[in-house]
């Protein structure tokens, strides 16, 4: 499995909300400058954590982005499914049953079920609000 830039940019732009967010929304120009990342590249990044659930944004004079709910809420696990879709490390096991017609002869599917556990259950187990700790923790300031 490998992990795209529109999965790792979505967890800095999500850190960097965290870091930067007061009570006001924080702008995409500002995510973008902080962290080297193009402006235009945020903005297909910006729909796949709308419609997840994960941000909310706020159009006009003092418009930007915040993250929905409390950052310790969300984790890199939903980040990922958000821009990656599934983590799922065979195709047959994005959906729930496994239709592979192979399934009961199959000799490698507990390989690829306890590494789809092991990965859901690391991804699952660190939030945003971690990520953004440890930059904190490795910094005086922000680090991304």
């Amino acid at each position: 499995m490998k992990i795209s830039t529109k999965g790792r940019y979505a967890l800095r732009m999500l850190t960097d909300i965290v870091l930067h967010q007061t009570d006001e929304y924080v702008s995409l120009k500002d995510i973008a400058e902080r962290q080297g990342i193009s402006k235009k590249y945020l903005e297909q990044i910006v729909p796949l954590l709308s419609k997840s659930g994960i941000i909310k944004a706020n159009r006009g004079n003092k418009g930007g982005y915040i993250i929905n709910g409390k950052p310790e809420s969300h984790t890199v696990g939903e980040v990922l499914r958000a821009t990656e879709g599934s983590l799922a490390p065979v195709a047959c096991l994005e959906y729930e049953p496994n239709d592979c017609e192979r399934i009961k002869e199959c000799a490698t599917i507990e390989i690829w079920e306890g590494l789809y556990k092991v990965i859901t259950e690391y991804l699952d187990g660190i939030t945003i609000m971690d990520v953004a700790e440890k930059c904190i923790d490795k910094s005086d300031h922000y680090c991304i």
